[in-house]
């Protein structure tokens, strides 16, 4: 953990619950939008930092090139993934403390790049407002769109923050599953931002820029886990903006960074450095 008085300057900041990961032979991993969004961002070159909530037992070590603000909480966000028939069920057994702008670090108020990814509703909307016109404002909004019962299984529910967070985002990535295959809500959700992409796995996705939508293609890979490349493809695609790219030339270099990841398992799927050589930004300009 950082502490607010030792902290470095960043230019990406993610903001999310890291998470605990349950396998099946009942150990866990680290994981979460967060985790693999701050290590995407340091292997494509950012200085990244992280705000997050855990408690005690979480090993941060595998983000050891990242500045990390800890806020305590007792227990860590605990997830569980199964999936059955290439889609995915998932379970959640506890939850650390929900983040709003009262702990943002005053230091990384106006980072130039800002990831808000909620894994489970833990991002307050608030944040978007606070950060918004300061900078670059991407939001992955999987966990706005999503809830859990009393048996801790996670299921959709309706994006009620929606009207409120689109207009100010600067771009806005979420998948086909997020809205349950529902395009005449994708399209809603398009005419309400400038940027929005709609990613469909191993069909690529849709770009929408101010309402208009543009296919892009996907890598042919083998696929083993895909559990994190949604991730891969918000940072790469966000920082893809950042550096210039046009919205549908920043979707094609996203998908080639995030198209190695579904070939390994957990945070050993973000980008290595050969493969970050393999995706030049300047190809896609």
């Amino acid at each position: 953990m950082t502490t607010q008085q030792k902290l470095p300057a960043i230019d990406y900041l993610v903001l999310g619950h890291i998470t605990h990961d349950l396998q099946s032979n009942g150990d866990h991993v680290l994981g979460g939008t967060a985790s693999y969004a701050a290590l995407t961002a340091a292997a494509l070159g950012r200085s990244v930092g992280l705000v997050t909530s855990t408690g005690i037992d979480a090993d941060l070590s595998p983000l050891h090139d990242i500045a990390v603000v800890r806020y305590p909480a007792p227990e860590t966000t605990t997830f569980q993934n199964v999936y059955i028939d290439g889609h995915r069920e998932q379970y959640v057994y506890s939850f650390a403390t929900p983040l709003t702008p009262a702990i943002i670090p005053s230091a990384w108020s106006t980072t130039p790049i800002v990831h808000i990814g909620p894994i489970l509703r833990e991002c307050d909307p608030a944040l978007v407002d606070y950060f918004a016109g300061k900078g670059f404002v991407g939001v992955t909004p999987q966990g706005y769109m999503r809830t859990s019962d009393a048996e801790g299984r996670v299921f959709p529910q309706p994006w009620a923050e929606a009207d409120r967070i689109l207009p100010l985002a600067s771009a806005v990535v979420l998948s086909v599953e997020d809205i349950g295959g529902d395009w005449d809500l994708a399209v809603q959700y398009a005419q309400q931002t400038s940027v929005l992409v709609v990613t469909c796995g191993w069909d690529g996705g849709t770009l929408f820029l101010n309402g208009e939508p543009e296919t892009f293609a996907a890598e042919t890979v083998t696929e083993v886990d895909p559990t994190g490349a949604g991730d891969i493809f918000s940072t790469a695609f966000f920082i893809g903006m950042a550096r210039g790219l046009r919205p549908i030339a920043a979707a094609r270099y996203a998908a080639c960074i995030a198209a190695y990841s579904v070939t390994r398992v957990g945070l050993a799927s973000t980008p290595r450095p050969e493969e970050v050589a393999a995706c030049p930004v300047d190809k896609f300009r």
